[in-house]
């Protein structure tokens, strides 16, 4: 089985790009989508969050505001999140690659926004980045509900920048001209890699 890993800064078009893996009937494991289930009601990493972080989860999930607050900003506290999060992220990220290899699936994506930035590279055959202009990505980000410069800044610091991303990349996929061009983008990749 090829394992692709999908990534790209926010703002870029990743969701989009991982939809469309998902109509090519290619099984996405959605890194993001993990963590809410870890910190929603009964997640794994609720209780180590609230002894590492006190006051951050309410009625049995994590308050993702509150822990956003508490770590935004200080290096040491995101990393102390990041030893508690990551690890029980790989561990569902391999238990969906194991029940791919059991269905005989060609091909698996993972879709890990900071896949290169956590040294993914080495979990995954090849890296697809998504990437648009920055102007693109701006507007993107900020038309999201609750989004402000600040946040927007303190977020691009936490992630490598989109140039070197695309240095890193097997394939990148533009998403700041159409929708249709990425996708057929995307589609190439695809017949190329299916046997």
């Amino acid at each position: 089985m090829i394992v692709l890993g999908l990534t790209g800064s926010i703002g870029m078009g990743k969701s989009t790009a991982a939809n469309t893996f998902r109509r090519l009937r290619i099984p996405v494991f959605d890194a993001d989508a993990a963590v809410h289930r870890l910190q929603g009601r009964g997640g794994a990493a609720v209780r180590p969050i609230e002894s590492a972080f006190p006051g951050t989860t309410r009625n049995g999930r994590v308050d993702r505001e509150a822990l956003r607050a508490r770590v935004l900003g200080d290096p040491a506290a995101l990393t102390k999140l990041e030893r508690i999060v990551h690890p029980l992220v790989r561990r569902a990220e391999l238990s969906f690659l194991a029940a791919a290899r059991r269905r005989g699936e060609p091909i698996a994506v993972l879709d890990i926004p900071l896949l290169l930035e956590t040294g993914g590279r080495r979990h995954v055959d090849q890296v697809i980045v998504v990437s648009a202009p920055a102007a693109v990505q701006r507007a993107r980000v900020l038309a999201r509900s609750g989004m402000t410069e600040d946040r927007l800044k303190a977020i691009l610091a936490r992630q490598m920048p989109d140039a070197l991303k695309r240095r890193k990349a097997d394939h990148v996929v533009r998403t700041g001209l159409s929708r249709h061009a990425a996708q057929r983008h995307i589609r190439r990749i695809v017949r190329e890699l299916r046997p």
